[in-house]
């Protein structure tokens, strides 16, 4: 089209010629923009529909990746917190364990008998009570013989004296 316009203005001919061939031109122009928008309108709607396949598309994978992320992450976060409890609990016990050995030593300064020094005692009084009744149940021969031999003396009685009653 533009060659044709040179040829034109080199030949120099009349503006009339000239006024026609940039009509023509405007108007093949004009037509071309009507078939590329025409076009673009037919294969449009294809292209919008493909490329909402693809969006969707992604979003699928995009969604997947960032749920195996947050999973990973879930558990990470699920044993640092049982590490930390772990170690929480075992210092727990540390503690309560100095604490209880510094309540012992206190009450000890007090003189107050532990735990173990109360089992122990109990235990001693239960050994004594099973040699008691071992003894109570043996026939006694020879403390018997022995009260017989010594006499019992008894106490004389005194008597109180009498009140006269007024």
């Amino acid at each position: 089209m533009v060659k044709k316009l040179q040829k034109m203005s080199a030949d120099k001919k009349s503006a009339p010629h000239l006024s026609g061939a940039v009509k023509e031109s405007a108007q093949q122009i004009w037509l071309a923009g009507l078939g590329a928008f025409s076009k673009a309108q037919e294969e449009g709607g294809k292209v919008f529909e493909t490329l909402v396949k693809e969006g969707l598309s992604i979003q699928r994978k995009t969604q997947a990746v960032a749920e195996e992320k947050i999973s990973t992450a879930t558990n990470k976060m699920a044993s640092m917190a049982t590490d930390i409890s772990s170690k929480a609990g075992h210092q727990w016990d540390k503690l309560e364990s100095i604490f209880e050995e510094r309540v012992a030593k206190a009450l000890n300064k007090l003189g107050v008998p532990s735990a173990k020094d109360v089992e122990a005692l109990i235990a001693r009084i239960d050994e004594l009570n099973k040699n008691v009744q071992q003894m109570a149940a043996k026939p006694a021969t020879a403390p018997r013989a022995a009260a017989k031999k010594a006499p019992v003396r008894k106490p004389a009685a005194k008597r109180a004296p009498a009140r006269k009653s007024t």
